[in-house]
C-alpha cells in the first residue's frame, strides 16, 4: 500500500469516526435501545462503492474500535462489530447487482443486515431470546436511516466528483 493510499484511507476513517463521535452526543430520540442515524456509516457506503473490501473492511473496523474507545463502551463494541460485520458483508455482496446511482439500496439493506447482527450479539451476550422482539422496531428505524445515509452518499458522489482511491 503507497503512501497516498494510506492517507487517503486514514481520512476516511477519520471523517467517519468524527461523525460518530458528534452523534453519540445526540440524545436518543427513541425509548429503544439501539436506534440511531448511523451517521458515520455514509463514509462506509461510499467506500464499499470505492475502495476494495480489504480497505472498506479496515476503514469500519478501525472506526468501531476507535470509537467503542473514544466513546467509553466497550460493551458497544461486540454489537458494533456483530452488526458492522454482517452489514459489510452484505453491502459488498449487493455492491456487485446494485449499481452506484443506487446506492441508497446497498444502504438500506446493509441496515437490515447491521440490526439483525446486532440481535444474533445481544441473544449471545444476554442469554436469552427475549431482546429478539426489538427486531421489528429496529428493522424499521433501520430501513429509515439506512435510507438517509444511503441518499446522503449518493448525493455527496454526485456532487463531489471524487476519485476512485
Amino acid at each position: 500500500m503507497n503512501t497516498k493510499k494510506l492517507t487517503q484511507l486514514g481520512l476516511l476513517t477519520t471523517i467517519a469516526l468524527i461523525i460518530f463521535i458528534v452523534e453519540l452526543r445526540i440524545p436518543n430520540l427513541a425509548p429503544i435501545p439501539g436506534i440511531k442515524l448511523g451517521l458515520a456509516n455514509i463514509v462506509t457506503v461510499y467506500a464499499v462503492y470505492h475502495c476494495t473490501a480489504k480497505e472498506t473492511a479496515l476503514i469500519l473496523f478501525t472506526r468501531i474500535i476507535l470509537g467503542s474507545i473514544f466513546g467509553g463502551n466497550m460493551l458497544a463494541l461486540f454489537y458494533s462489530l456483530g452488526g458492522g460485520t454482517l452489514c459489510l458483508m452484505g453491502m459488498l455482496f449487493l455492491r456487485k447487482v446494485i449499481d452506484e446511482k443506487h446506492i441508497w439500496i446497498c444502504s438500506v439493506l446493509g441496515a437490515v443486515m447491521h440490526n439483525i447482527g446486532q440481535i444474533s450479539v445481544a441473544v449471545v451476550v444476554m442469554k436469552t431470546t427475549a431482546v429478539i422482539s426489538y427486531l421489528p422496531f429496529l428493522l424499521i428505524s433501520g430501513c429509515m436511516a439506512g435510507a438517509f445515509t444511503g441518499l446522503t452518499a449518493q448525493i455527496l458522489i454526485s456532487r463531489v466528483k471524487l476519485k476512485k482511491f
